[in-house]
């Protein structure tokens, strides 16, 4: 397997071609952005972190029958994955209410969920990544309304089992990001997770003290952001490797 050419870049990661049809390798960045990149600083090793935290978690998912783009981590900032195209609609999945959601319905912070709630937002930038309709997206052809009900029936069986993994660690999912694309290969056009599921696109927060270790540190300049990464690491015991 050949490293060739990027494909894409975005805030956090890239993506490079390989010499096998449907790999890639993805690259984890120490690129720290919030409010749609409005912020922006390097943070030594975050990418390092994140590479790590996401292949315990995408392994994790996998072996619970989840499945997804990632093959192996290949060193400390790479990982191969399956090629896919990605469905440009964010799922986020809320337990308690808090970020965004508070001010749009002036809701209670921390207010939870009588059951797990999903939002859809259009995985766009330059339009501050808006929220979006079931109908909407049917119509404009990403996916059918069978698959589009099938993705949400499977990020909430994804919430069911992060849930539990964090719980085993004491931390509270408050809530989560996940991305799913469609594999390019032998027209098998399967839909499956894709991108990473870290601190970068997590809210964690210890049950007892309600200290959160995820981007929020970065967001609202409440402490050190890789301190805050590297409990994640300590608490799951994952050894980085030198």
């Amino acid at each position: 397997m050949i490293k060739l050419d990027i494909l894409y870049e975005g805030k956090a990661k890239i993506l490079y071609e390989t010499n096998v049809t449907n790999e890639l390798i993805q690259f984890f960045k120490d690129d720290a952005t919030a409010h749609n990149a409005q912020k922006l600083e390097i943070i030594s090793s975050k990418g390092i972190i994140n590479n790590y935290i996401s292949e315990y978690i995408m392994n994790f998912l996998g072996k619970k029958g989840i499945y997804n783009h990632f093959i192996k981590r290949l060193n400390s900032r790479e990982q191969l994955i399956r090629k896919v195209k990605i469905i440009p609609i964010e799922f986020v999945v809320r337990n308690f209410a808090f970020g965004s959601i508070i001010k749009r319905y002036n809701l209670s912070n921390e207010y939870k969920f009588k059951k797990p709630l999903i939002e859809l937002f259009l995985k766009k930038d330059e339009l501050n990544d808006p929220l979006i309709n079931d109908d909407l997206i049917v119509e404009l052809g990403w996916v059918t309304r069978s698959e589009l009900e099938n993705l949400k029936n499977k990020a909430l069986i994804i919430n069911k089992h992060l849930i539990n993994l964090f719980n085993k660690i004491n931390i509270e999912l408050i809530d989560f990001k996940i991305e799913f694309g469609k594999t390019v290969y032998n027209n098998e056009n399967k839909l499956i997770l894709a991108d990473e599921i870290s601190p970068d696109n997590c809210r964690l927060w210890d049950k007892k003290t309600k200290k959160n270790f995820d981007k929020d540190i970065f967001r609202n300049n409440t402490g050190d952001l890789i301190e805050g990464y590297q409990e994640i690491i300590k608490r799951f015991k994952i050894t980085i490797e030198s």
